[in-house]
Formats: structure tokens, C-alpha cells, sequence
């Protein structure tokens, strides 16, 4: 008899549709045939099903069997087909499930050799498919469906077993279907309030240019010695950063469910994405890849921040794919498997020593010439698309004895939040998120300078020899100083401030 579940496969952080037919008491050699361009991980599928079916009850199929996953010309891979393909052995055997409503669901999840049912990634993803192919539910381990519950007009039914699944799907159990996270619930702040910025000493400008990137969202690179505090800042930037909205906390999780992190494991109330790779990352784990193309650490850090700590000791191979993603808030990848296009809108901070050695340029014992060849080790295109090049000046033994405490997060986002708000009323209706996302467009209608200005501003392109990039960067960056302090139009004394705040072009060795 032949049976066919409905099943999905996960393309980066989409999820596209996949028949499981199952066609048994075929004559032949007695063994299954499992076909669809299935992995290894796939293909060891039938080994937990054999088990799984066994020990829960259910009669092996005698005689072969032929498993087909279509389409043929998707490649399969991870243990989610393990229950469908169970389901589907079950139903074609014809004993159970004759009247099952298998066209009313989406089935996915691992089987353990007991039965027992394991959580797979991709819960959200499998929950949208779904509903745009118009089905009303779900079967998936209760992890699984805790995360595919959060998508409307979805119901979600946990089953824990392969037993309970048949015994659902036949009617003979009752199921709940997993609770929805409420809206509140989704989009608040972690009670615990972790890292604060009351516990940076001293650090006043570099504290200020912070405050400015975060409001704008630009990316910032900061530059000091050793123990200048730029990594402690660094980590506390989440805490001053406005709070995710529900549509913002549904696309963070979607991606790391794309990773097969689950609810329980990355928990309900999170602060935005922080992620920090080491200098040692390759291309494909920071921009994503693989054999089938999944997410890497620029989606991660999705709505959130990319910390790239001693920004010249990572390969230039790995900073030069950064770009793409920086000008375009997603990355394409291409593979023999497909292509898939990732979200990628971050903010990016970036720290360095001024020296190859550590040092001050004037306290350095290197050369000017080595001086030079460790800063270019970062191109000139990609330091352009940094909007804020800062100094953190090493701190005085005043400023580390003292008990003072700074200014704590919450009043810091407060006024963020604040300048957030006149961003989002301005560019209500557009995908615009900040005044970082401004295109020439924009930047023409919202950055506008009187004549006095235009030629300060010309002026120091002259003398800091600025690319066109650069001249962008300050108005946008101005613009955000403007909304900061409340301020309709752009003022002189904001366009001094987002100008100073290009240090690398000032600077010379």
C-alpha cells in the first residue's frame, strides 16, 4: 500500500515542501529503499525507524519497501523525516491510521530507538510553510512546537512518542495544542539586568560616540591600547540598545531555530543578538554556508550587535565579505545545493590596538612602516562603511581608583529609545529601520545642510581626504546627533561632532 505524509526541508531559514511517501508489500529483496537525494543523516533514518516501530508496537514491514522524499531534486538532510517516514510505514501497512487526516498536517521530528520523540531545527520555519500551503496543524516534539506555536493561525500538537502520534492521529488521544507566547511575553527585556554601563570608568568621549551609534545604528570602530575598556563597552552595548519588537524577537528566533537552537535552550527573554567570533573564523562561519547554505555569524547577530575584537588579526578574505552584507542588511549565498539569501542587518563594532605592539603610535617601539602595514591589514572600503572612528584613550590611575559609578544603562537607552522613535515616525511605512539604513534618496530629503555647512563640510573632505562614502557616513551620522538632541534640522555643532568622529581619516602615522 502506498501512504504520504506531509513533511518540509529547510533551505537557510525557509522551509520548503517535502512529500514522504512510503509504498510497502512490495516483491522483491526484503529491505527499504530510501530515495530523494537523501544525506547519510537522512539515509540512517531507517535504522531508528526500524527500532522506533519495533519497540512501540507496530509490525515491521515484510518484504520491500520504498521510501521516496520529493521532490527528487532537493537534497534531504537531518533526522526530521524520521516520524513522517514512521507515520507513513505505520499507515501503509493498513492496519493503522486508515482514516488518518494526513493532508491537514505538516509532520516533522527525530525518533529516539524507543520511540520517543526529539526536537528538530526549524520549528518557526516549518509552522510558516504551513500556513501558506493553507494546512491548520502541526505534529512536532513539544520543543519543536513550542517554536511553531508562535506563528498565528497555527495549531502546534506536541506529541513525545511515536505511539502517542498514531494514537492522535487516529483520534484515540486528546491533544492540547502548544500554548502561543504571548506579545508581551515575546518582546520583553531579560529581568536580569547583566551588564551595565554604570561599570565603565572614565571613557566620556568614547562612551558619547556609543551612545550616537547605537541611536543611528552605525557601526562604530574603536581604537585604543590594552585595557582602554573597549571590549567591556563593547559587551554592554545590548543593554543600552532599544528593545526588540515582537516582529524583530520572531526573526531573531527563526534564524537560531534555523540552527537548531530551541526555545528552552536560547530562552523567552533575551536581550538583542551579541555575538563575538574569534579573530580565527573562516569566511563560511561568519557570513554562512555549508553544503546546504544555513546561517552564519552576520545572521546571528541579526537585529543585534557583531563584535569583531583585534579587527586586523582576522583574514582579509573574512573582513572583505563583510561588504556586501554591511551596505545590503542580508547576504546572498550560492551552492551546488541552491542558493539562499539570509538576513543579515547588524550593527557592527570593531576594536584595535593603534600599534602593532599595543602602545600609543607614540609610545610604540615599531617602525612607522610596520605602524602602517598593521592598519592596512583593514582596506580602505570596508573602514568606509564604518560610520565612527574613535579614540579610547588609555584610562589615568584617577579614573581606575574611583568609586563613582558612571551613568547606568537604563537612562542611556532611555534617551536611545527616544531618538529611535523620531527615526521609526520618520520612515514610517518605509523597511528604513534607523537612520544608518539611509539611502542617497533619503539622505537628500532628511540630511539637509545650509550653504555655511556645505562648505565646512567641504573643507574637511579636502583636508581628511574623504571618500564619497565617508561624506554619506557624517550626514547620517549627524542626522542621528540631531535626533539625539531633539533637533528638527541639522546644526553646525552636530555636524562638528559626527566630522571628529572619523578619527583613522584624521590620523596619520
Amino acid at each position: 500500500m502506498l501512504a504520504v505524509v506531509r513533511s518540509g526541508a529547510l533551505q537557510g531559514i525557509d522551509a520548503v515542501p517535502v512529500d514522504v511517501e512510503c509504498n510497502t508489500g512490495l516483491s522483491g529483496e526484503a529491505k527499504p529503499v530510501l530515495v530523494g537525494l537523501p544525506t547519510t543523516a537522512v539515509k540512517e533514518s531507517w535504522d531508528r525507524v526500524y527500532s522506533a516501530l519495533s519497540n512501540s508496537g507496530f509490525k515491521v514491514p515484510f518484504g520491500r519497501c520504498t521510501i521516496n522524499l520529493a521532490p527528487g531534486t532537493l537534497r534531504k538532510e537531518g533526522p526530521l523525516y524520521d516520524l513522517p517516514i514512521a507515520l507513513g510505514m505505520v499507515a501503509a501497512e493498513g492496519k493503522h491510521l486508515k482514516d488518518a487526516p494526513f493532508d491537514a498536517f505538516l509532520i516533522a521530528g527525530e525518533l529516539s530507538l524507543s520511540g520517543e520523540t526529539r526536537p528538530v531545527k526549524g520549528g518557526l520555519a516549518l509552522a510558516t510553510l504551513a500556513k501558506q500551503e493553507g494546512r491548520t496543524a502541526l505534529l512536532l516534539p513539544p520543543a519543536t512546537a513550542a517554536e511553531a506555536a508562535l506563528v498565528e493561525g497555527i495549531e502546534a500538537y506536541p506529541v513525545t512518542s511515536l505511539g502517542q502520534a498514531v494514537a492522535f492521529m487516529e483520534g484515540r488521544l486528546c491533544l492540547e495544542p502548544a500554548r502561543p507566547i504571548t506579545d508581551e511575553a515575546a518582546a520583553r527585556i531579560d529581568e536580569d539586568p547583566g551588564l551595565d554601563f554604570a561599570e565603565v570608568k572614565g571613557q566620556h568621549a568614547l562612551r558619547r560616540a556609543v551612545e550616537v551609534a547605537v541611536a543611528g545604528g552605525h557601526n562604530i570602530l574603536m581604537l585604543g591600547p590594552p585595557g582602554s575598556g573597549k571590549s567591556m563597552i563593547a559587551k554592554r552595548l545590548p543593554s543600552i540598545m532599544p528593545k526588540l519588537r515582537v516582529p524583530e524577537y520572531l526573526e531573531v528566533l527563526r534564524i537560531y531555530s534555523a540552527t537548531g537552537m530551541t526555545i528552552s535552550e536560547k530562552g523567552l527573554a533575551q536581550r538583542r543578538p551579541f555575538r563575538a567570533p574569534h579573530h580565527t573564523i573562516s569566511d563560511v562561519g561568519l557570513i554562512g554556508g555549508g553544503s546546504i547554505p544555513g546561517p552564519g555569524e552576520i545572521s546571528l547577530a541579526h537585529h543585534g550587535v557583531l563584535f569583531l575584537d583585534e579587527l586586523p588579526e582576522f583574514k582579509r578574505s573574512v573582513l572583505e565579505v563583510l561588504r556586501q552584507p554591511l551596505e545590503d542588511g542580508q547576504v546572498t549565498i550560492s551552492r551546488s545545493a541552491g542558493k539562499v539569501t539570509l538576513p543579515a542587518r547588524f550593527m557592527l563594532v570593531a576594536a584595535m590596538n593603534p600599534t602593532p605592539d599595543g602602545y600609543t603610535t607614540a609610545q610604540s617601539q615599531v617602525s612607522r612602516a610596520q605602524i602602517q602595514r598593521y592598519r592596512n591589514r583593514v582596506s580602505g572600503p570596508l573602514l568606509d562603511r564604518i560610520d565612527l572612528h574613535v579614540e579610547a584613550p588609555a584610562l589615568s590611575i584617577d579614573e581606575l581608583r574611583t568609586a563613582k559609578l558612571g551613568e547606568p544603562s537604563t537612562v542611556i537607552q532611555s534617551r536611545v529609545q527616544a531618538a529611535r522613535d523620531r527615526q521609526e515616525a520618520r520612515f514610517h511605512g518605509t523597511w528604513l529601520g534607523s537612520n544608518a539604513h539611509m539611502g542617497p534618496r533619503e539622505i537628500r530629503r532628511y540630511c539637509v545642510i545650509d550653504r555655511q555647512q556645505g562648505d565646512l563640510l567641504q573643507h574637511a573632505m579636502e583636508e581628511l581626504k574623504l571618500s564619497a562614502r565617508a561624506y554619506d557616513r557624517i550626514l547620517k551620522v549627524a542626522r542621528t546627533i540631531a535626533d539625539l538632541a531633539a533637533e528638527e534640522r541639522i546644526l553646525t555643532q552636530h555636524l562638528l561632532e559626527a566630522i571628529q568622529y572619523r578619527s583613522l581619516d584624521r590620523d596619520s602615522v
